[in-house]
């Protein structure tokens, strides 16, 4: 016997209404980069085309185009190595905002996260210029530093909250046996905490997998990224739909499967003291 309230059960038909409408655009992109161009260009558009995989030939350079593989490595290492350092030095940062006492850490919270509040093309000239002047222009490690710094703000107000909920108990217990403090953040912080840190990293991550106006303005060939590979189908000649739903799908792998590997971690740590 069903208890469940109309109410309720209206409000989960309208969610599963809203995931199906946010879900279509990502199945016809899936069902596009298996067509052909000339079914993907149709008006209106043909479900029942011939499905072949010609659009990832061509994004995967069998056809004699560009090959795709340095660009996907180059987002692989800027995404982990500036999560890796946004780890390292976001972790130090929350737990002296937590844990221990600084004054106004409320000012300093709302101080780092206002640096997220200017628009990126208003630093783009003096960054541009700061890399053309050192010789850092279409450097990975440039796009590695830029990414660290644009996402060291959030993670630290992110992990904060999360650092909060840590029991200061088991902190001074540990410091009573002598643990110092790389120690006492490695051994007895950080595993409390590993769902609002994979939380974070996750996010991060996302966040570097993504970017484009700096990849864009301040890479060329050797330091080219996914994103502005995927540009690059978009040519004078006209847009290849199908070649580049193909390439999108493929770009969008990664951080779909980080994504689903990590689910948990997420909602745990996004929930973190949410429920007392």
């Amino acid at each position: 016997m069903n208890l469940r309230p109309p109410r309720v059960k209206g409000l989960g038909l309208v969610a599963w209404l809203a995931g199906i409408l946010f879900f279509l655009p990502i199945a016809w992109m899936v069902l596009t980069s298996f067509h052909s161009e000339e079914s993907a260009a149709t008006n209106p558009p043909s479900f029942a085309a011939s499905l072949t995989l010609d659009g990832y030939r061509d994004f995967f350079g069998t056809a004699g185009g560009a090959s795709p593989w340095p660009a996907l490595v180059n987002s692989t290492v800027a995404s982990l190595a500036s999560t890796l350092f946004v780890l390292v030095l976001a972790l130090p940062a929350a737990y002296a905002l937590s844990i221990r006492p600084v004054k106004k850490w409320t000012d300093v919270l709302f101080f780092f996260l206002s640096t997220k509040m200017l628009p990126v093309v208003a630093g783009l000239l003096p960054i541009y210029l700061f890399a053309k002047n050192t010789g850092m222009l279409d450097n990975i490690w440039l796009l590695v530093i830029l990414y660290t710094s644009m996402n060291l703000p959030i993670a630290v107000w992110m992990m904060q909250s999360f650092l909060a909920e840590v029991p200061i108990a088991v902190i001074e217990a540990a410091r009573i046996d002598g643990a110092r403090l790389p120690t006492l953040l490695a051994r007895v912080v950080a595993p409390i905490a590993m769902p609002g840190i994979g939380a974070t990293a996750l996010i991060c991550f996302i966040f570097s997998w993504n970017e484009l106006l700096f990849a864009r303005v301040l890479s060329g060939v050797v330091a080219q990224t996914a994103p502005v590979f995927l540009t690059g189908f978009i040519t004078s000649q006209g847009l290849f739909l199908a070649k580049v739903c193909a390439a999108s799908l493929v770009i969008s792998l990664p951080v779909l499967a980080a994504g689903f590997a990590a689910q948990d971690k997420l909602v745990q740590g996004l929930s973190l003291g949410a429920v007392k």
